[in-house]
């Protein structure tokens, strides 16, 4: 069994650091074909990703893509694929700014009631997918699609003067009602004169460990787990497919609901046109990096926080910006690669194990009937 799961370990952090390798191998390419220099590049964006200001960057954008890594993998560990978090997180995020900014309560109440609304509207919007899938049949890669359009239009339509959205002093901004100082979140002091780290980053960390426990050493997990490997074995154990599904769709809305969180709490403090977007979709790509597992993706997230911070660097020297979108696009390419020719690896040097174990014990059968 020792050795089962040190191979095992082995083959899982295989396939990310292969991913990787060639993805840059890839990157070097394209930019050895614009003309540019690949090791000058990669000094660059590792000199300027390791400085302190950089680093503090990194962990406030991974704290955000860790959030949404999660939300992904809950729905990936169901064999489900909800498209539907950048919607989600966004309607989430949107529906808590215009309440906390309608509020003034202490702290202690009102940050965790914005916390909740959030969450809340997450799940709902999450569970619309979950239910027609389970009634109707329905997608949940189409449902979740239509579902984020549904979204960008109910923001667009209240994010409006006279109606959520408010007008700032200088007339060039509509952005809902500002939040009170009692709804600010907690920073983490680094050096003077120096951005903070987010103190959200404490309840992304909370998430991971609630995600590993829920799905490593509860029976919910455990079900959760079964019928994303097989409903009919699942459904045969005598487990509720149906409720399992709507339950996963749920769970990762809520999750979904915290994306927004670290921004909204710790940085904007309102919800306007410049609310980030997209983030959604790039939780996909972290949650297939780090293999749905929470550690994994928070590496992923780390990993993805340097690149933006790494890249963003490369523009002032020369370099296309663009140059960000092709890493990624191609590690996320090159993750999906890996992954299938690691598992098929793996698989195969398991068959070999089982037809050398059935080998040896054929022969000792024969051996002892010619001795007897």
């Amino acid at each position: 069994m020792k050795k089962f799961d040190k191979e095992r370990l082995l083959l899982g952090i295989a396939a990310p650091l292969l991913a990787i390798v060639a993805a840059f191998l890839v990157t070097a390419v394209v930019l050895l074909a614009t003309g540019k220099e690949p090791f000058s590049a990669f000094g660059i964006m590792f000199d300027y990703g390791v400085k302190s200001d950089s680093q503090v960057y990194i962990l406030n954008k991974a704290t955000t893509y860790y959030l949404a890594g999660l939300a992904v993998a809950v729905g990936f560990r169901m064999n489900l694929f909800n498209i539907g978090v950048d919607g989600q997180y966004r309607l989430a995020a949107f529906f808590a700014a215009a309440l906390g900014g309608a509020l003034t309560l202490p702290g202690f109440l009102q940050i965790p009631l914005i916390i909740l609304t959030a969450m809340i509207v997450g799940a709902m919007w999450a569970g619309i997918a979950g239910v027609l899938k389970v009634t109707r049949g329905v997608s949940e890669v189409v449902s979740t699609i239509m579902l984020n359009m549904i979204a960008t239009a109910i923001i667009g339509y209240l994010l409006q003067q006279g109606r959520l959205g408010h007008l700032d002093s200088a007339g060039t901004k509509v952005a809902t009602k500002p939040l009170p100082e009692s709804s600010h979140f907690f920073s983490i002091p680094t050096q003077p004169d120096a951005d903070p780290i987010w103190g959200f980053i404490v309840i992304a960390a909370i998430a991971g460990v609630a995600y590993w426990f829920i799905l490593s050493r509860t029976r919910f997990g455990y079900d959760l787990r079964t019928v994303g490997a097989s409903e009919s074995a699942a459904d045969a154990s005598g487990v509720n497919v149906k409720k399992m599904v709507v339950t996963s769709m749920v769970i990762s809305g809520v999750v979904a609901g915290l994306v927004g969180m670290p921004t909204l709490l710790n940085d904007s403090y309102e919800y306007g046109g410049d609310f980030p977007t997209g983030i959604g979709f790039t939780g996909i790509a972290i949650a297939l990096l780090g293999r749905n597992h929470p550690v994994g993706i928070a590496l992923g997230a780390l990993l993805w926080g340097f690149l933006e911070r790494g890249t963003g660097k490369l523009e002032f020297e020369g370099y296309d910006k663009e140059i960000v979108g092709v890493i990624q696009g191609v590690i996320v390419l090159c993750v999906v690669i890996a992954y299938e020719v690691v598992r098929r690896y793996g698989l195969k040097r398991q068959q070999r194990q089982v037809g050398a174990k059935l080998a040896a014990q054929a022969n000792n059968s024969q051996k002892q009937e010619v001795s007897a």
